[in-house]
């Protein structure tokens, strides 16, 4: 998702909801997807994931935080993305082995001015491998390592492109603390290396990020509390769609429920603030977890 003048400026914010972002714009992974259970590894086994999401931006945001005026701008994307993870019964430097797959099922619909574009199928596809460890009963953490796939189609004069058209590499730490009564704590932390988009000449920034959610258990499988993202570019972007260095947070409420049978699902919704050269938006986020 990249950016040209103007409106290309907020044209390829718009681009980088659909997975592929340059000069500032949003990046490969769904910031604030991941919830409560984000650094835990099952036993082992194979699991499946179904990750949904409903993404709305309203605005796009200047260097300052200011909104650009664009007039009738706003960019809706809605993802179905299953997930398949392999925990082997492999360990490596004392860890669990695990690898799996995602495949961004995506629908983005994006307006500005006179202008309206549509896409729908796939986006780019990650795929990674984890050592996860438990230090304790309660606590629990994994180092991973991801790498998206320029799979979605790209088109650099269709700002609802579906995939970026680069490479990421994408090392991660997660560490989950969870109980059935008293604070559950999650914290998934993520680096982001960009490839150069070669239809482009564009290479986005390093960036940091991070999903995070804090709750309560109540003892009868329910956790409830808040989370939400934080997003920091550490590195400028290079090449003809340059542009600020992008930030952005994110809060709101969070819930997971665990029925005890090996199967559990979380949702989050998330409003951002304090965002800096990329859209500003809300996104809701289900994940649901089972053995098969």
């Amino acid at each position: 998702m990249k950016r040209a003048s103007i409106p290309g400026f907020a044209l390829a914010f718009a681009c980088g909801i659909a997975g592929a972002t340059e000069g500032g714009g949003l990046g490969v992974y769904p910031d604030g997807l991941e919830n409560f259970m984000s650094g835990a590894l099952p036993p082992p086994g194979v699991y499946g994931i179904a990750y949904a999401g409903h993404l709305r931006y309203d605005s796009v945001r200047d260097g300052a935080g200011h909104a650009v005026a664009v007039p009738n701008f706003g960019v809706r994307v809605d993802v179905v993305a299953p997930r398949l993870v392999w925990v082997t019964g492999y360990s490596l430097l004392g860890g669990q082995l695990a690898l799996h797959a995602v495949a961004p099922l995506l629908d983005v619909d994006m307006h500005a001015g006179p202008g309206r574009w549509h896409s729908r199928g796939l986006g780019d596809m990650t795929f990674g491998t984890a050592l996860g460890y438990h230090a304790s009963p309660d606590l629990h953490y994994l180092f991973a390592l991801d790498v998206v796939a320029p799979t979605g189609r790209y088109d650099r004069t269709d700002p609802s492109s579906l995939g970026k058209n680069v490479w990421t590499m994408q090392p991660v730490f997660a560490l989950s603390r969870m109980k059935a009564q008293g604070w559950n704590v999650d914290v998934k932390a993520m680096a982001d290396f960009n490839g150069t988009n070669h239809a482009t000449g564009t290479r986005s920034g390093r960036a940091l990020h991070a999903d995070y959610a804090l709750g309560w258990g109540c003892g009868n499988g329910w956790v409830a509390g808040v989370g939400g993202h934080v997003y920091r570019q550490v590195s400028d972007d290079t090449g003809p769609g340059a542009a600020g260095r992008a930030r952005a947070l994110a809060l709101g409420p969070s819930l997971k429920y665990d029925s005890g049978k090996g199967w559990f699902v979380t949702a989050k919704l998330q409003r951002e603030f304090d965002v800096r050269n990329r859209p500003r938006g809300e996104q809701f986020h289900v994940k649901a977890v089972l053995p098969l």
